[in-house]
């Protein structure tokens, strides 16, 4: 597929996906979706993908949807915005949190409804000093999506997200940090070499290793204690059995740096 609105690459085990609608501050249209979906199923598929990152192209990263692209015509039919959901946006969240590696996103400006969601699916959030976040759905009648409604009180809490929920009020990406809604904040010029140095780090990394640990802080949200440590034992299980596992023993073993395939 050739792509108009994203940019995407491979390099060095880092898969970097751009939003690159530069001009609507990265929001998505039905276009933008179907390139993003196309570049995910590269990730998935690929053996060379180590590491996933997204950013965006301009002064925003993502302004969430594109209302122009579904427009409300008074007189017509209300729209069924949960077929948009269930197409596009519960797909694409699915796909990120399950990704069987690091996914970083780096925020370089504006974070707005969607677009603040997804950022905060992903496993690492870097952000510019002058980006932020704003939970805009509230300012034309609608609730948090994208999984807002359950990352949200996670991140920061319940009075706070009720709060940034109910009052659409936007979050600087200092504060945020501050919060503890996302680890690190850099300045503008700075954002993207740090952000491409993390997942290049990451990316030579044990990767299954990686995706095991993901899963167990994933599950530890709706699991008892005594269920979690079952799964910590499960998937240590797991652990033990790759060849990176083996790599990192005898790497300490030998006093020598670790060289990790990712399997």
């Amino acid at each position: 597929m050739a792509y108009e609105h994203i940019e995407f690459e491979i390099t060095e085990g880092v898969a970097l996906l751009t939003l690159n609608r530069p001009d609507s501050l990265n929001s998505f249209n039905t276009q933008m979706h179907a390139e993003v979906r196309d570049a995910l199923k590269q990730v998935k598929t690929s053996d060379e993908v180590r590491c996933l990152l997204i950013t965006g192209n301009g002064r925003g990263f993502c302004a969430g949807q594109d209302l122009s692209d579904r427009a409300v015509d008074p007189d017509a039919a209300a729209p069924n915005l949960g077929e948009s959901i269930e197409k596009n946006y519960s797909p694409l969240l699915r796909t990120i949190t399950a990704l069987e590696m690091p996914v970083i996103c780096a925020v370089n400006g504006v974070a707005a409804g969607a677009g603040a969601n997804i950022a905060l699916a992903c496993d690492i959030v870097l952000a510019s000093k002058s980006a932020s976040f704003i939970q805009a759905f509230c300012k034309i009648g609608l609730i948090p999506d994208c999984g807002g409604t359950w990352t949200l009180p996670r991140a920061v809490g319940y009075p706070r997200a009720m709060a940034l929920s109910l009052l659409g009020d936007k979050l600087s990406a200092e504060q945020a940090e501050q919060w503890g809604m996302i680890w690190k904040t850099y300045p503008a010029e700075e954002l993207k070499d740090a952000a491409l140095a993390m997942a290049k780090q990451l990316a030579t990394q044990p990767t299954k290793g990686l995706a095991l640990i993901k899963r167990a802080l994933q599950s530890s949200a709706n699991n008892s204690f005594d269920e979690q440590l079952d799964l910590e034992r499960d998937l240590q299980t797991l652990a033990g059995r790759t060849d990176d596992y083996r790599e990192g023993v005898s790497a300490f073993m030998a006093k020598r740096p670790a060289q990790f395939t990712g399997k």
